[in-house]
């Protein structure tokens, strides 16, 4: 990351933003293009504003942005992390180009970095166990499981990845982690102290849940729907945590600033 939005002369100091929304990313955010010289207001002065950044995810009340982008200058752009059709039907309807900066792999690869750093923090937190010596499975070899083998092989951990892919296991074996496919996951998940998963889909089901000793712990990093059952490991006396929106809520300092950065970007690729 790191780029600064520069094109078409000293636009630096032209471009303003209106940062809408409180949470710790967008406070973030708005103070970081301030530090890079940036203009930057709230939603009261929207109508100044050559660039509004939205916050993610994007599925705010249709009046109420239906208002707020009404009352932004004409040809001014929006930026937004996962939008939903409603939201952007609103901003077609207000005449607001609307872009989703979630779509964007760099930002993607980017928040892996606090994904990962929030799970090891919740793992050692929900354990109160060292990662050293824990055998742990990562199920899925995504952007966020190859950044988390990595990490945890870091900490002594004894890491198996279990991946469809062929590729997939000879890069994670190439990594310094054992492997298995997918399909053997019935057979070895009674093995591992720790199961992370990162695939979006049932995946760690009532069964296999049956055979894990109470000891062992799950941490599920997908999205909605998630790949652990949840209410068959409470049910199993299984501690379970469904981790959502880590770098929002783990380091939202540095989430901000990865949006900002994509942002800029984008604005650079539209010149």
């Amino acid at each position: 990351m790191g780029a600064r939005y520069q094109g078409g002369g000293d636009l630096l100091q032209e471009k303003s933003f209106a940062v809408i929304g409180e949470d710790g990313r967008q406070r973030a955010a708005a103070d970081y293009l301030k530090q890079l010289g940036y203009r930057v207001v709230g939603a009261e002065k929207i109508s100044a504003a050559d660039i509004i950044l939205l916050p993610m995810p994007l599925s705010a009340d249709r009046a109420q942005l239906a208002a707020l982008l009404r009352a932004a200058k004409p040809g001014a752009v929006a930026y937004a992390g996962k939008v939903s059709d409603e939201a952007a039907a609103v901003a077609k309807a207000a005449g607001v180009e609307l872009d989703d900066y979630l779509q964007r792999e760099e930002l993607a690869v980017m928040n892996a970095i606090p994904t990962c750093e929030g799970a090891v923090e919740i793992l050692l937190r929900e354990r109160q166990a060292a990662l050293w010596n824990s055998r742990v499975l990562i199920t899925g070899f995504g952007r966020i499981a190859k950044l988390l083998c990595q990490r945890l092989t870091g900490f002594g951990a004894l890491v198996t990845v279990a991946a469809r892919r062929p590729r997939d296991r000879a890069l994670a074996s190439a990594l310094g982690c054992r492997t298995q496919t997918i399909d053997a996951l019935r057979e070895t998940v009674r093995g591992f102290d720790v199961i992370v998963n990162t695939v979006p889909a049932p995946l760690i089901d009532r069964e296999m849940i049956g055979t894990m000793g109470h000891d062992t712990f799950l941490l599920d990093l997908a999205s909605a729907p998630g790949g652990i059952d949840l209410a068959a490991a409470g049910t199993a006396g299984i501690k379970a945590v469904w981790a959502l929106s880590l770098p929002a809520k783990c380091a939202p300092v540095t989430a901000g600033r990865f949006v900002a950065d994509t942002v800029l970007q984008m604005m650079e690729e539209r010149d």
